[in-house]
C-alpha cells in the first residue's frame, strides 16, 4: 500500500510537473537587440496563435512615432525606440505592455539623407539590464541607463575618427561581446571596426582597413589588380557584426564595405579577409552573416553579387568557399536559417523582390515565390514585396514592405501561407524586421509603432 504521505508528495510532484510543462509550453522572452535574443531573426517563444483572425491579430497598442529604421528593442516592460522627431534624434522608452512613456533622451541632429530617404537613425538599440545603446545617423554612440535615460557617456565617432561620408547613414547596430561593445565605426585608416569599453566608453581596440585589404585579391572582379588602399574608401556598411564561436574560438564576423572580416573580439586581431563588394561605386553591404557550425554565409542583393557560403578551417585563419550563386540577392533582411535551409527575401528593388527557400549546404533553390510591385502605386496592391521575417514557435512571420503582415509553415518544399493582414496603421517603406517578446509582435511602419497580442 502507497501511504498517505507519498500520495501527497506524488501529487505535488505532477503539479510541478504540470505547471513547468504550462511554462515551456508559453514560453516567452525579451528582444534585446537587432534580431532577437539570439542575433539571428529565431524566437524562442511559444504558444503564439496558429493563425491569425481575418482581421488581424488582436491591436493592443499603437502610437505615432518619428522617422527611422530601425527596430525597437525590448527588455521586461521597457521598450526602447530610437527615432527622429524634427531637428532631434530621440531614444524613447515605452511600457511594453501599453505603450506609457517612461523616459525620453534626445539630442540635436542635422543628417539629411543625400538620397532622399527619411532623415531618422537606422540602427537597432541595445539592451542590458541596466544599459541602453544607441548608434545615430550621424555616428553619435550613446550609453544610457535603461532605468532612467541619463546619459551615461557618449561618443561623436564621426567627429573622433575619419569616417568618410556613408551613402544613408549609419546602419549597423553595436553588439555586446562580455564587457565590450564592438561597433562598425567605418574610420580611416584601420578603424573599421571599434571595441569600447562598455562601462565608460574608452577604446579598448582599433582595427579593419588598409592594413588588412590592402593587396587582397578582388574576388568576382575577373581582371582586376588586387586592392589599392584608398584614404576615402567607405568602410562601414549597413550589416551588423554577427558573434559566433567556431572550433573553439570566439570570432565576430563583419560584413564590411569591402567584405567579411573575422576578428579576434578580444584583441581585435584579424583572422581572415574575404572580398566581397559590388563592382559599382554606388552599392552597399546591408544583411548580416549568417553563421552555421562553422559555416558563414554572406549575401548582398547589388548588381548580381548574390550569395557565398564559406567554411571556416580549424585554425580560424583560413576559409574554403562551398558555393557561390545568385539564388539568393539578399538586400536587408537577414535570412533565416532552419534544419539545412535558407528562407529570405531576394532582389533589390520592389519589382523583382522574391521570397525564397534555399538548400544551405547547396544552394540549391528549393521554391520561389513571386509577388512583384510598385510601392507607390494607388490603391497598393496587397502583396510582400521586399519583406523582412522571422521565426517563433515553428513559423515565419512576414512583415512586407508595405504593412502586408504573413504567417507561413516552415516548408522547405512549397510556400505554406497560413494567414495575411494588411496592417491599416502601416504603410510603405516598412524597413525594420518585426520584434516579438512576451508574445506581443511590435511592427514598425514610417510614421507608426504598432503592438499586436500573438498569444494564444
Amino acid at each position: 500500500m502507497i501511504s498517505f504521505h507519498l500520495k501527497a508528495r506524488l501529487r505535488l510532484l505532477v503539479v510541478g510537473l504540470l505547471a513547468l510543462l504550462v511554462h515551456t509550453a508559453t514560453l516567452a522572452e525579451d528582444w534585446p537587440q537587432l534580431l532577437g535574443p539570439t542575433a539571428n531573426g529565431i524566437s524562442a517563444e511559444t504558444g503564439l496563435l496558429d493563425r491569425w483572425p481575418t482581421n488581424g491579430p488582436p491591436l493592443i497598442w499603437e502610437k505615432r512615432i518619428g522617422t527611422g529604421y530601425g527596430a525597437p528593442s525590448v527588455r521586461g516592460n521597457v521598450l526602447v525606440l530610437h527615432h527622429r522627431l524634427g531637428a532631434e534624434e530621440v531614444v524613447e522608452a515605452f511600457a511594453a505592455d501599453g505603450g506609457l512613456p517612461l523616459w525620453r533622451y534626445g539630442y540635436p541632429s542635422q543628417f539629411t539623407d543625400p538620397f532622399g530617404y527619411n532623415n531618422g537613425p537606422r540602427a537597432s538599440p541595445l539592451l542590458t539590464t541596466n544599459r541602453c545603446y544607441t548608434f545615430g545617423a550621424e555616428g553619435k554612440l550613446l550609453c544610457l541607463d535603461l532605468e532612467t535615460g541619463r546619459l551615461v557617456w557618449q561618443r561623436d565617432t564621426s567627429k573622433e575618427w575619419t569616417v568618410p561620408e556613408a551613402f544613408f547613414g549609419v546602419g549597423s547596430s553595436p553588439i555586446l561581446e562580455g564587457d565590450r561593445l564592438l561597433v562598425m565605426i567605418g574610420g580611416q585608416t584601420n578603424s573599421g571596426m571599434v571595441a569600447f569599453a562598455a562601462a565608460t566608453g574608452k577604446v579598448v581596440w582599433e582595427s579593419v582597413g588598409q592594413n588588412n585589404w590592402q593587396g587582397q585579391p578582388k574576388l568576382g572582379w575577373p581582371g582586376e589588380a588586387p586592392a589599392e588602399w584608398n584614404i576615402w574608401d567607405k568602410q562601414a556598411s549597413y550589416s551588423t557584426p554577427v558573434m559566433a564561436t567556431i572550433n573553439g574560438q570566439r570570432q565576430v564576423f563583419c560584413l564590411m564595405r569591402q567584405g567579411l572580416v573575422s576578428l579576434n573580439p578580444q584583441t581585435g586581431a584579424v583572422n581572415f579577409s574575404r572580398w566581397f563588394r559590388s563592382r559599382v561605386e554606388e552599392s552597399v553591404n546591408a544583411a548580416n552573416p549568417v553563421v552555421v557550425n562553422d559555416q558563414v554565409l554572406i549575401s548582398s542583393a547589388y548588381y548580381k553579387l548574390g550569395s557565398v557560403l564559406l567554411r571556416v578551417k580549424k585554425d580560424s585563419r583560413n576559409y574554403e568557399e562551398v558555393w557561390r550563386n545568385t539564388n539568393l540577392e539578399a538586400h536587408w533582411p537577414t535570412p533565416i536559417y532552419h534544419a539545412g535551409h535558407l528562407y529570405a527575401f531576394s532582389g533589390r528593388n520592389e519589382p523583382d523582390a522574391r521570397f525564397r527557400c534555399l538548400d544551405f549546404t547547396t544552394g540549391k533553390l528549393l521554391w520561389d515565390r513571386n509577388e512583384s510591385w510598385q510601392a507607390h502605386s494607388t490603391p497598393q496592391p496587397k502583396v510582400y514585396g521586399r519583406g523582412s521575417l522571422i521565426l517563433a514557435d515553428g513559423k515565419l512571420i512576414v512583415l512586407g514592405e508595405g504593412g502586408l503582415l504573413g504567417l507561413f509553415n516552415l516548408n522547405f518544399s512549397r510556400d505554406e501561407e497560413l494567414s495575411r493582414f494588411q496592417v491599416p496603421q502601416l504603410h510603405y517603406p516598412c524597413w525594420a524586421a518585426p520584434v516579438l517578446a512576451g508574445k506581443k509582435l511590435y511592427l514598425r511602419g514610417e510614421d507608426r509603432l504598432v503592438c499586436l497580442n500573438l498569444a494564444k
